[in-house]
């Protein structure tokens, strides 16, 4: 719905009337940007194409009543602004209170915690504010938890790290680091603060190229003799070991890598979903990677634009401390425009290490990492460093993979500020992709009966316009196929923007796939029909486009299709259909 001023005015009063009945008190925000004040304020209001987002500050044990005084305070300004219109609003909000207490009542184990709206249950919601008050003192004192409060305020007088979930509590990170249940937390004084500490930490986000970035840099981790773990869009890592499988790019893989004791030096990847839907779980980091902003996901959670997806990404700079790096791509125009936006150390990456942005930094003693001469130069720490010719790094694909040109760039330079030594990055860049183990699922190269495959993640325009050149770069002496899909969580035109890219290409057949575990909201058929017209009107004729209901039966089409001297490009988005694929490919 629309939020006029005075809508937006009533709703943010009432929040700062109640924090302040509350005595809740404000935390300074730690933030590299010029805009540290205005992040640091109780209240924060952000306005988008289809609503306005309204966030309050609150203590650590106050999240759940901080989210009923959001509520209340927009639903009262509500009233205030249509009585008529909205009469029956607060019986309506008594109604759902009381379903969401039965839901979560369930049938509990024996000594389970009391779900929350259970134990909120107990103080229905009401409008007049004299009321709500007296109702937020007690779901205020239902949800304290002095210790939890108490320790974390010790920690950050100590700039100790901290991660906390609804179960536990940790205090430090990996090897540095001790977890405790939330209920059976120690007093203050009774918490080994000295033997505590953070292993150093690389937050990694992007549109693409997060999980190659990541991956490799856990290899130069590795490389130098230090236990890495890292999560991405595969699973959790531990030495090399994985220890979770699934989409684990988000807070729980994060928590889940910070937690666990072997782990050296953590590597974190953090994709958009999670920043949006829960924030980062890592609230300190020593470097920060944004890999690029490019159109994906627009559409969701108030996000729909590329100014708004790099305001989301770039929260990752709030977690780099003032003696940390943010390595940024120079080359993403939008990246470049921000990063005069943050203060601290900035570090810029580039293919062309002439790039006038890298020049001024290396002017004021900055760090940069760029491609001259068909080399790799690194400045870091006031020392240049060569680091291999590109076209002998197999990530690269020979030189034709531009965008793992930038991957490697970025995780050179974020690799040195973790410690990583040159001489032990050259070799790991060396060999790194080479065996399909290194990066499975990224820009895999197969040959099969003659034909050449490229088996790749690519999931938005801007990736499979990046696999696609690689692909018109090798040596071909057949045709070209594609196999295309999507999630069905874009917004249509996302989708139609895909179909066009694999069209610039002139593919000689295009196997539009059913992704059957992302239809996400879609109906079945829905998204193979828009990228089909899209096709349609980007000039590919019919004889060249065929469906499939599923990605297994498109892939396998396209390999009964392909003949010596064919390309074929096959961007595979689901992990089990992606490992059968690969097992297929492999015999």
């Amino acid at each position: 719905m629309r939020v006029d001023d005075a809508l937006l005015a009533g709703w943010q009063a009432r929040v700062e009337r109640a924090r302040r009945h509350l005595q809740w008190p404000d935390r300074q925000a730690r933030s590299r940007s010029p805009r540290a004040t205005e992040r640091a304020r109780s209240i924060a209001v952000r306005r988008h194409a289809t609503g306005t987002a309204l966030a309050l500050r609150a203590p650590v044990d106050q999240l759940f009543t901080a989210t009923e005084i959001n509520e209340w305070a927009f639903c009262a300004a509500l009233v205030e602004s249509d009585p008529g219109r909205w009469a029956d609003l607060e019986a309506r909000l008594v109604s759902a209170a009381r379903k969401a207490a039965a839901d979560a009542a369930g049938s509990p184990e024996p000594g389970a915690r009391v779900p929350m709206p259970v134990a909120f249950s107990a103080a229905l919601p009401v409008l007049e504010e004299n009321a709500a008050f007296v109702r937020f003192a007690t779901l205020s004192k239902i949800e304290s938890a002095p210790r939890l409060r108490a320790l974390t305020d010790e920690a950050d007088r100590r700039a100790l790290l901290q991660v906390l979930d609804d179960d536990h509590l940790t205090l430090g990170s990996g090897a540095g680091g001790r977890t405790w249940p939330l209920d059976a937390l120690p007093a203050p004084d009774d918490v080994p603060w000295t033997t505590l500490s953070a292993v150093p930490s690389a937050i990694v986000t992007g549109s693409n190229g997060k999980t190659t970035t990541v991956r490799l840099l856990a290899a130069c981790v590795r490389a130098h003799g230090r236990r890495d773990g890292y999560n991405c869009t595969d699973g959790v890592f531990i030495a090399g070991e994985q220890i979770e499988s699934g989409d684990y790019s988000g807070p729980a893989g994060t928590r889940r890598v910070l937690r666990d004791a072997r782990v050296e030096t953590a590597i974190l990847e953090t994709a958009r979903g999670g920043i949006l839907r829960r924030g980062l779980a890592a609230e300190r980091a020593d470097v920060a990677v944004v890999t690029n902003i490019s159109s994906d996901h627009f559409g969701e959670y108030g996000i729909h634009d590329l100014a708004g997806l790099a305001d989301v990404k770039l929260v990752v700079a709030s977690v780099v401390g003032d003696d940390g790096l943010l390595v940024l791509n120079a080359d993403d125009p939008l990246l470049l425009a921000r990063a005069g936006d943050f203060d601290g150390r900035l570090g810029l990456f580039s293919r062309d290490d002439d790039h006038p942005a890298l020049t001024t930094l290396r002017l004021r003693g900055g760090a940069t990492s760029g491609i001259r001469a068909g080399r790799l130069l690194v400045r870091h720490a006031d020392a240049r460093h060569d680091l291999g010719a590109i076209v002998d790094m197999p990530l690269t694909v020979g030189g034709n993979a531009d965008y793992n040109v930038s991957n490697i760039a970025g995780a050179a330079l974020a690799a040195m500020e973790l410690g990583v030594p040159a001489a032990t990055i050259v070799p790991v860049l060396a060999r790194f992709g080479a065996d399909p183990a290194d990066n499975p699922g990224r820009l895999m190269r197969f040959g099969y009966r003659g034909a050449q495959l490229l088996i790749d993640y690519a999931h938005n325009p801007e990736g499979l316009a990046g696999l696609m050149t690689v692909a018109a770069r090798l040596p071909r002496t057949g045709r070209l196929a594609v196999i295309l899909g999507q999630a069905g969580n874009r917004a249509d035109a996302d989708i139609e923007q895909l179909a066009a890219t694999a069209a610039r290409f002139k593919p000689d057949l295009v196997v539009i796939k059913e992704i059957e575990n992302y239809l996400r909201g879609r109906a079945p058929g829905e998204t193979p029909a828009l990228i089909q017209s899209a096709l349609r009107r980007a000039g590919v004729s019919d004889g060249s486009i065929e469906r499939c209901p599923t990605e297994m039966a498109a892939v396998h089409r396209v390999l009964e299709w392909a003949r010596p001297g064919d390309v074929l490009v096959m961007p595979v988005h689901d992990r089990k259909a992606r490992m059968q694929t690969l097992a297929l490919v492999s015999r």
